[in-house]
Parts: C-alpha cells; sequence; structure tokens
C-alpha cells in the first residue's frame, strides 16, 4: 500500500478563518486516501519554532512516498520561509518520497496520485 504524508498549515491558526470547519474538511479528505487504497496521515503545522520537530518526526515516522505540502503553506508570500524549511526538511529526512503540491485541502489526494 502506498503512503501519503500532508503536511498543510493548521488551520485553527489563521486568524479570523473558521479553523474547525477547516480542519474537518482535512480530516474529510485524509478519509478520501483510504477509499482510493493509500494509506495516509496528515501534519499541521505553524509557522513557529515548533513546525520542524514536529515535521521531522511526521517524515521520520515511516518511509513515504509521498509527501503533498499544502497551498496553505505554498501561497502565502509571509510564509515563504517555511515552505522552504519544509522542502528542506523532506528532502533531508524523506530524500525517497516524490513531492507534491495541491491547490487546496480538497484535491491533496489527485496531488499524491500525480506522483504514485
Amino acid at each position: 500500500m502506498s503512503s501519503v504524508l500532508v503536511v498543510g498549515y493548521d488551520p485553527r491558526a489563521i486568524p479570523g478563518v473558521d479553523g474547525e470547519a477547516l480542519y474537518a474538511a482535512l480530516d474529510a479528505e485524509l478519509a478520501r486516501f483510504g477509499e482510493h487504497g493509500i494509506d495516509a496521515a496528515m501534519t499541521l503545522i505553524v509557522f513557529d519554532e515548533s513546525a520542524e520537530p514536529a515535521l521531522i518526526s511526521s517524515l521520520s515516522e515511516r518511509p513515504w512516498d509521498v509527501v503533498v505540502i499544502g497551498g496553505g503553506i505554498r501561497k502565502a508570500e509571509q510564509l515563504l520561509p517555511l515552505f522552504e524549511q519544509v522542502v528542506n526538511l523532506v528532502r533531508r529526512h524523506a530524500p525517497q518520497a516524490a513531492i507534491a503540491f495541491n491547490t487546496s485541502g480538497g484535491d491533496s489526494v489527485e496531488a499524491a496520485q500525480r506522483r504514485l
């Protein structure tokens, strides 16, 4: 069974956004992986000192086939340093994994399938 780690920005940390509703949508997307026979996990991070250890822990948990980096991290210009950090941590701690990018939390399965 293929394995995918989805890395996203924790929606509960975004001011003015219904973080719980977005979190529920991300959970639904995670369940969709199972419907496609893909074993998936999600790590949600914020732009602070907790991001690196949380991501290293997830990346080191097992050999991932694909790491999907979410648009919440990639699209916000102020998060460019976090995006760079995530890409470099994936290269260092999961070098066997392909890297994919989603456009929203609702197309992570398709992003991963492009690289499986």
